[in-house]
């Protein structure tokens, strides 16, 4: 789809439920131009600012371009075809490292999670010796590298050593969960939602991981992606964005009609218990606020993927660049 069509389809839906406003914007509004994944959870978010009017509200003009997938995403911003993309701070951080000017603000807390079949005998991590895993990604999948932190300090040992690691794309690793192909699996938060819908259960949360490694306070691992020049020549601009990011969230956390709206575009207009597992645990997700203490645990966090990750994953810098969560915002 390219972004014509997709700007388009979102009009569609924004104009049903606000028949007068249709996808048009005051001249005084001030474009931004954000790459999104339109199968993506971050399109619910944009929907929910369509529909509530939260653009214009806030003085903006959203120019929704649809990214095929993070890497897409990637080169849409670095090219300059974005102002924004979603992605992790922990890429934002790896490129500060190499002298790129690239910032970022907190857009979620949802997270991964070791998955594991209903009738499994793996009750702790400390099963997982000579089990399979399915992992979505490769081998320095962020929360794969965390499982491996997090066994590491409890046992003292090397789990990638003691397992089977397979890795694949997230619909894969779901797949082959489901057919018993493997005994436990890694994934993404959304399709974890999927898999638990279908009957399987989480075991531990790379929150949960965390947690029992000291950091007390959750990481916003997923963040809002820009050039350091975007925010000097369009700070207003993006200000606007992030404000109506933030009510579409309140809104989101609080307000259950929005969701009812979303269920198609959750593909899960048929089907309550996916529909209610995905519409709670983006919820859990929700990032109320941005604050220090929030960017102080991404840093902690940062250090943990470093030792364990090492320098394909963090780059050339074992500790956070402190200009990678953009101080000239917060709520």
């Amino acid at each position: 789809m390219n972004r014509r069509d997709f700007n388009k389809l979102f009009a569609a839906t924004a104009a049903a439920a606000v028949p007068a406003r249709g996808f048009a914007f005051s001249p005084a509004a001030k474009e931004v131009a954000v790459g999104v994944q339109l199968t993506g959870t971050a399109s619910w978010e944009m929907q929910t600012i369509l529909d509530k009017r939260l653009d214009v509200h806030n003085g903006i003009a959203l120019d929704l371009i649809d990214v095929a997938n993070k890497q897409a995403g990637h080169v849409a911003l670095l090219s300059g075809e974005a102002d924004l993309i979603l992605s992790d701070y922990i890429w934002v951080a790896s490129l500060r490292a190499a002298g790129e000017p690239i910032t970022c603000v907190p857009h979620s807390l949802a997270v991964g999670g070791l998955m594991v079949p209903a009738n499994s005998a793996i009750g702790a991590v400390t099963d997982l010796p000579g089990k399979t895993i399915g992992i979505a990604g490769g081998p320095v999948d962020k929360s794969w590298i965390a499982l491996q932190a997090y066994y590491a300090q409890q046992t003292g040992e090397t789990l990638a050593d003691k397992v089977d690691a397979k890795f694949g794309a997230p619909p894969l690793i779901n797949e082959l969960l489901a057919n018993g192909e493997v005994d436990a699996s890694l994934n993404f938060w959304h399709f974890n939602a999927r898999a638990k819908a279908a009957g399987n259960s989480e075991l531990i949360s790379v929150a949960e991981m965390m947690t029992g490694m000291g950091i007390t306070n959750q990481p916003p691992l997923l963040a809002w992606v820009f050039l350091e020049e975007t925010a000097d020549k369009n700070e207003d601009a993006l200000t606007g964005f992030f404000d109506a990011s933030f009510e579409a969230k309140a809104l989101l956390a609080s307000d259950d009609a929005i969701w009812e709206s979303l269920r198609e575009q959750m593909r899960a207009a048929d089907d309550d218990a996916l529909f209610q597992t995905l519409r709670d645990d983006y919820r859990s997700g929700i990032i109320p606020g941005y604050s220090d203490e929030m960017i102080d645990a991404a840093a902690t966090a940062f250090e943990i993927m470093a030792e364990y990750g090492g320098p394909e994953l963090v780059g050339d810098s074992p500790v956070m660049d402190p200009g990678t969560f953009w101080a000239g915002y917060r709520t």
